[in-house]
């Protein structure tokens, strides 16, 4: 599980160079798709549903996210984008298309159902984390003022 935690690290941190994302904040972007990964992982292997467990690492990615942007003070989505990378359910939309192009439309539609909700997960905890943060800043920000 580490060592597949730093693949996505690399991952991310790849794609964060592509990203122009510069000193530390490339690391701590990185740093969160090893993270994610880690506990897709964990709870890849406890409840043995991708969905459920992409949902799960998502959270995780996004709340780092939120944590570090404000430690940073940068937008959340430097951290978040780079840090979802290694999540997006690409090999999905490529065996869904595969298997529609040799005539399975049985196992094309089961693997894009898949696919979409794989990717409404990470979209839905994303969202999810986001909201809940500008609820929080707009509750803290009523009391102090």
């Amino acid at each position: 599980m580490i060592i597949n935690s730093l693949y996505a690290l690399f991952c991310s941190l790849g794609f964060g160079i592509l990203f122009n994302i510069h000193g530390k904040k490339l690391f701590f972007a990185a740093f969160g798709g090893g993270i994610g990964w880690y506990f897709y992982l964990l709870s890849d292997k406890y409840t043995h549903s991708i969905v459920f467990s992409l949902f799960i690492a998502s959270l995780v990615i996004s709340i780092y996210s939120e944590i570090i942007a404000r430690i940073f003070k940068a937008p959340v989505t430097i951290f978040l984008v780079a840090a979802l990378l290694p999540l997006v359910p690409g090999a999905g939309m490529y065996y869904t298309m595969y298997q529609s192009i040799i005539g399975n439309a049985t196992k094309s539609l089961s693997l894009g159902i898949e696919t979409i909700f794989s990717a409404g997960a990470i979209a839905i905890a994303t969202m999810l984390v986001s909201s809940i943060t500008k609820v929080i800043l707009a509750i803290k920000k009523k009391f102090t003022s």
